[in-house]
């Protein structure tokens, strides 16, 4: 099946606010070799593109400096990772069967080939991505749910945010019958956090707003406290004889404040920075209880592959606050920095 020649897509020109956003018709990308082009169903929009537009990742030695996920931005660059859709192109070198199966994308750019290999980039950050009609990726990355029962809005909200949650519980060794608490547990990685935490039987304490407690407990939290409150004092009620994990997109202050509720032996997840990326830490706590503070960014190919089992099998329906027409994208990222809903924001191709 051939593409048509141009496409309208969402183009990042530069660093900025949503006028940064500015929508084009580009050529359609022809798949190289090992690579398929994809008719992009539904893309799903997440913190990484609000802050890849701001150029607020900072660099090694310049926390203030103006950069995307991975480093320097090259511009114009088609933002979204998060990518549903059907194969209609196949490069060659890439297996023709590929050919009009309905997928689900891996936005990672790995730094190795193999199945513990570690993010290193980002589609719509280090290469384009699906904020367009078309999409062209390697073909090794699509994955088939051509028998799930999810539709292509609810698979567009798996990939980064399930993905990373997975990634967080899974190198958090996070088992059926912990008690985990699930910071930021109304935005996208923390919702997804709840979700797949209760999908594999642990208790989930979650924090979050007054507001959105209600929905948060909806999605599977057996116990939700309100953030403005003092949190830690009521898990440490809760439970008493201290968490096993703390999944964290917040970060801040809330290390130095939370790491008491955590058992002997019991492991801090950060994910995230929302909260503030320096910490002010007494290290003692963290040696002489055996606790493991560890890093968490995405997933490996190995996580993702499970995740599309999770989506194959219909084990958890993601939450979607709102669909926009690509034509809306600067509102909808608006709508997603306002952080006034409760799920995942998706882009929808007609």
């Amino acid at each position: 099946m051939a593409a048509p020649g141009t496409m309208l897509a969402a183009r990042l020109v530069g660093h900025g606010g949503p006028e940064a956003l500015e929508l084009a018709e580009v050529p359609v990308p022809a798949p190289a070799e090992g690579e398929v082009l994809v008719r992009v169903g539904a893309a799903a929009l997440n913190n990484t593109d609000l802050w890849t537009r701001e150029g607020a990742y900072g660099l090694p030695g310049d926390p203030d400096a103006r950069a995307g996920w991975r480093g320097p931005i090259r511009f114009p660059r088609i933002q979204g990772a998060d990518i549903a859709g059907v194969v209609v192109q196949v490069g060659s070198g890439s297996d023709a069967g590929l050919s009009g199966t309905r997928v689900l994308v891996d936005p990672a750019i790995y730094d190795r080939d193999d199945d513990d290999a570690n993010p290193v980039g980002l589609l719509g950050s280090e290469k384009d991505g699906g904020y367009a009609r078309y999409v062209a990726v390697r073909a090794d990355r699509v994955h088939d749910v051509g028998d799930s029962p999810l539709s292509d809005v609810e698979l567009a909200c798996l990939p980064t945010a399930y993905g990373t949650a997975l990634g967080m519980l899974e190198r958090g060794g996070v088992r059926p019958g912990e008690t985990v608490v699930v910071t930021g547990a109304s935005g996208g990685v923390g919702l997804a956090l709840v979700q797949l935490a209760a999908a594999r039987d642990a208790r989930v304490i979650a924090v979050s707003s007054a507001g959105k407690l209600s929905a948060v407990r909806q999605a599977g939290a057996g116990a939700v406290i309100d953030r403005a409150t003092d949190p830690w004092e009521q898990i440490a009620s809760a439970a008493p004889g201290g968490v096993d994990a703390v999944l964290d997109v917040v970060a801040g202050s809330g290390i130095a404040a939370g790491l008491p509720s955590l058992r002997e032996g019991g492991r801090w997840v950060v994910a995230g920075a929302l909260g503030g990326y320096r910490i002010d830490l007494d290290v003692r706590r963290l040696y002489l209880h055996n606790l493991t503070l560890l890093g968490s960014s995405m997933h490996t190919p190995a996580h993702f592959r499970a995740l599309v089992d999770v989506a194959r099998q219909g084990r958890v329906r993601p939450v979607v606050a709102a669909t926009y027409d690509l034509a809306d994208v600067r509102r909808a990222q608006e709508d997603l920095a306002s952080r006034q809903h409760v799920g995942k924001l998706v882009l929808v191709n007609d």
